[in-house]
Parts: structure tokens; C-alpha cells; sequence
């Protein structure tokens, strides 16, 4: 039997795990077996008998950094199950491609840093991948192995119901999703556009695809130049 998609946590605060994940998609998966949650407590590779897993940076500055001794011991003492990835505003931001990448995987490892962050010297050490959800500045990593994790598991076979709902999601083709609609179909003055409602399911493809290119050229010039580059060269290698 295949072992299940493996998610490891090195974190500060393990008691913050499975939070989210124990609910929804990812957590009837969870129950499931579909996939396997290990969040392992950095404290416990601490050497002294206060656990100690912080220290004062060199040269001065507020704040405290995570240890490279201690966190490099946690590293090698915990299954190395999947790619390990350090979450920090510095890292290069994740994508869906990356994440499709780590799904496919056996597994992830994330570092989750608090405080200043980890010494610089583990993380060449173990040469660990440094990514970022985001321009903006967490608490501590935790919420960010969170949200990554689910992005992974949702993508995992047999946790999302109909597998066809992931194909036409926002980033599946470098594009930001088109809008949706439901009953009922007049709401305060506002109508379903009407091409939703006529059955032409050619004609609806073809809106669906305008509305979310539109969406993309108005809100993502960065994806709307690397979907129109992309676009470019197909229709390059159909000429030729």
C-alpha cells in the first residue's frame, strides 16, 4: 500500500496543528487517511533544561534568532519525507505550479521560523528552499505552512469530490478565474448575464474564457504578460 502524502511541521508551537486543517476537505481527508499530518516540536531538540531554541543576533539589533544547532538537529531527526522548505518573506513566492510540484511529491517539509527568523548558517547547511506566501510579515510561519498545506492537499486524489472543479481555477492556465454565478437570478437590480442561461455551452466557454482573461488583464499584468507570451508561442508552433 502507497504511504499517504506526509505534511511535516518543525515549528515552535505544534499545539497550533492540525487548527484549520482539521476541518473541511482537508480534514475529512485527514480522517480519511488521504493524507498524514506530523507536527514536530523544535523545543524538543533543545540541549539544555530550559529548551532554549533562540539567542541573540551578532552585531547587535532587536530581537532573537532561532538556533542553527537546534534547528539543524530537529532537521535531522525527523523523517525526511518530501522537499524542506523554510517559510519567510524573503523566499521566492509560491505558486500553483510550485505547489502542483509539491503535491506530487511524497511529501513537504516546512521550517517554520519565529522571532528574527533562523540563523543563516542552517539554512545554506542544508541548502533548504526559502519561500514566501506573500509581501506581508506573519507572526511566525505557522500560518503560512497552514495555507500552503491545504493548497497541496485539495490538489491530492480523492479529496476534492469532483476532480473537474480543478481544472478551470484560477492560475490553471496562468489565468485568474472567470466569475459565477447562482439562484436566485435577479438580486437587488442585478441579473445572471444571460449567455449562462442559454444552454449554448460553446457560446458560455467562449464567455468564460473572455471573462477571465479580461479579469487577468485588469488585475494581473504579471500573469496577463506571461498568459500572453505563452498564448504567442502556441500559435507560433501551430504556424509553423
Amino acid at each position: 500500500m502507497t504511504a499517504p502524502w506526509t505534511a511535516t511541521v518543525l515549528t515552535l508551537f505544534p499545539e497550533m496543528f492540525p487548527g484549520p486543517l482539521g476541518h473541511s476537505l482537508a480534514g475529512k481527508a485527514l480522517a480519511q487517511g488521504l493524507w498524514r499530518l506530523d507536527a514536530v516540536d523544535i523545543r524538543d531538540f533543545a540541549s539544555d533544561k530550559h529548551r532554549t531554541v533562540d539567542d541573540a543576533p551578532y552585531g547587535g539589533g532587536p530581537g532573537m534568532v532561532m538556533r542553527p544547532d537546534v534547528v539543524d538537529r530537529a532537521i535531522a531527526e525527523t523523517p525526511a519525507i518530501g522537499p524542506l522548505l523554510y517559510l519567510t518573506p524573503r523566499g521566492r513566492p509560491v505558486d500553483q505550479a510550485r505547489v502542483r510540484m509539491l503535491a506530487a511529491e511524497p511529501g513537504v517539509r516546512l521550517l517554520c521560523g519565529r522571532f528574527e527568523g533562523v540563523d543563516e548558517r542552517v539554512i545554506e547547511a542544508r541548502a533548504i528552499e526559502e519561500a514566501s506566501l506573500g509581501d506581508f510579515i506573519l507572526s511566525g510561519g505557522e500560518p503560512a505552512a497552514i495555507a500552503l498545506i491545504d493548497a497541496c492537499v485539495r490538489l491530492l486524489p480523492g479529496v476534492v469530490g469532483a476532480p473537474d472543479a480543478l481544472i478551470e481555477e484560477s492560475f490553471s492556465d496562468e489565468l485568474l478565474e472567470y466569475p459565477h454565478y447562482t439562484r436566485p437570478q435577479e438580486w437587488q437590480g442585478r441579473s445572471v448575464p444571460a449567455v449562462l442561461l442559454s444552454g449554448d455551452h460553446a457560446e458560455i466557454r467562449r464567455w468564460r474564457l473572455f471573462e477571465a482573461e479580461r479579469a487577468t488583464r485588469e488585475r494581473r499584468a504579471d500573469l496577463w504578460n506571461r498568459y500572453s507570451a505563452q498564448k504567442g508561442r502556441v500559435k507560433s508552433e501551430v504556424g509553423d
